[in-house]
């Protein structure tokens, strides 16, 4: 018979020898339509493309299509999954981030960093602790606010309550920061939100 049962053929793949062991419904989906996709008969004619510019190998043995597959598979892009060119952008951008975050955390947290070292890591976080804490703007006296604004309207409302919490964020910095600078000069015991901070703000990261 030359007639290909391609709908045995993806049934087969699909629910038996693989999809038998899949157990997601979703996955399920997934591995139905891949099939649809490519098992048809555009793929003996040589119409099919498995991926731009990579169309289906001639009739070979295994090895032939080893060479094929190594010789003329594309680089991989992003235009291979179907996504636009700068997805790769991100990507690329996510993985530096995270590598040299990982190196940075890598690094000794002993007292000093080594013999050439000119500050510990507490005196760096303690440096960047105090000048938060000099920066840090004082809190809005919303007594005073409420009072000065004769007229309610949503613009002033918006205000107003953008301006309470404000305020709850900058009593938690200044708590907290406090918290950490007393933990430093021995006078509290480090919990595990200080050692939190403390790293947050070593490793220059929001906490």
């Amino acid at each position: 018979n030359a007639k290909v049962p391609w709908t045995d053929l993806r049934y087969l793949f699909g629910e038996i020898m693989y999809g038998g062991h899949i157990t997601d419904d979703w996955d399920r989906k997934l591995c139905k339509t891949y099939l649809e996709e490519f098992m048809k008969p555009e793929q003996i004619d040589g119409d099919l493309l498995f991926a731009p510019g990579f169309p289906t190998p001639p009739n070979s043995d295994y090895v032939a299509y080893h060479k094929y597959i190594d010789d003329n598979l594309p680089p991989e892009s992003p235009t291979l999954y179907g996504l636009h060119p700068n997805a790769e952008i991100g990507f690329l951008t996510i993985t530096s981030e995270k590598l040299f975050r990982t190196v940075l955390e890598m690094q000794p947290r002993d007292s000093s960093s080594g013999a050439g070292a000119s500050t510990s890591r507490e005196e760096k976080v303690k440096t960047i602790l105090d000048e938060i804490l000099e920066r840090l703007p004082e809190q809005f006296n919303m007594v005073e606010l409420f009072a000065r604004a004769e007229e309610k309207t949503p613009y002033v409302l918006v205000a107003l309550q953008e301006c309470e919490r404000m305020n709850g964020l900058t009593q938690e910095i200044r708590r907290s920061l406090k918290e950490l600078d007393l933990g430093l000069k021995g006078e509290l015991t480090i919990t595990a939100d200080m050692e939190n901070l403390q790293n947050a703000l070593f490793f220059d990261k929001v906490p």
